[in-house]
This record gives structure tokens, C-alpha cells and sequence, in this order.
């Protein structure tokens, strides 16, 4: 509709590498998003920075807001 605006959602999902002592996120909505950084604050920040620029890259559909949809996991051995 003219004149509404659209909420673009995009999933990332984050993973913390046990081996590595890194949080890593990737997503398939978003081509070529990979980045990895050891406090998990710090790569949410970095991801919004990436993935605005990246679905420009992309030529993804945009719109004035964007909504990031967050899965974390983390392994745990006792």
C-alpha cells in the first residue's frame, strides 16, 4: 500500500564456539553475513552495522525499519 510502512524481518541465528571462545553469526536470509566476536553485546552490535549494509549489496528488499530475529545457541558438557 502507498504511504504504509513495511517492517522488513530478516533471521540471524548466533552460535557460541566453545573451541574458538567466540559468538558466530550467520544467516541464510542475509548473503555473506558471517562475523564472529567473543562478547555476544558486541556482535549484535556489529550485525546490525553488517546486515544493513549487506541487503543493500543484495539488493534485498528494504524498508526505514528493519527487524532482526535472534536464535542463540550454546552448548553446554558437563
Amino acid at each position: 500500500m502507498i504511504g504504509e510502512n513495511i517492517l522488513m524481518s530478516y533471521d540471524v541465528n548466533v552460535e557460541w564456539d566453545n573451541e574458538a571462545k567466540v559468538w558466530i553469526a550467520t544467516s541464510e536470509d542475509i548473503p555473506g553475513l558471517v562475523l564472529e566476536s567473543g562478547s555476544f553485546d558486541a556482535l549484535i552490535e556489529r550485525v546490525q552495522v553488517a546486515a544493513q549494509e549487506l541487503i543493500a549489496l543484495n539488493n534485498l528488499p528494504t524498508s526505514n525499519e528493519f527487524c532482526y530475529h535472534t536464535e542463540m545457541f550454546r552448548r553446554a558438557y558437563a
